[in-house]
């Protein structure tokens, strides 16, 4: 009585995944020749650029939001008719 044990067999998968691995690899010495080891992109740096593109967005529609308060405000007093106007001294 012996058990056959099923023979390794390499599929499409184990292809492809090897291929992307080799690829990732290949990719990411080329990225550290290229640019340098100081200047490679990691996950702290790709988070603190997330945090200052959040900031710059935040800063902007603050902007914005201020200009479309001041165009109303103006806006408000220019449709004013000249009775309404409190009279200066």
């Amino acid at each position: 009585m012996s058990i056959a044990e099923p023979t390794p067999s390499i599929g499409l998968t184990t292809i492809s995944r090897t291929v992307a691995s080799l690829a990732v690899g290949v990719v990411h010495t080329l990225e550290r020749a290229v640019v340098g080891e100081g200047r490679m992109r990691t996950a702290r740096g790709n988070a603190w650029e997330a945090v200052c593109a959040d900031r710059a967005r935040a800063d902007q529609r603050a902007e914005l939001d201020r200009l479309v308060a001041e165009l109303t405000a103006t806006r408000v007093a220019a449709r004013r008719s000249p009775r309404d106007r409190q009279p200066v001294g």
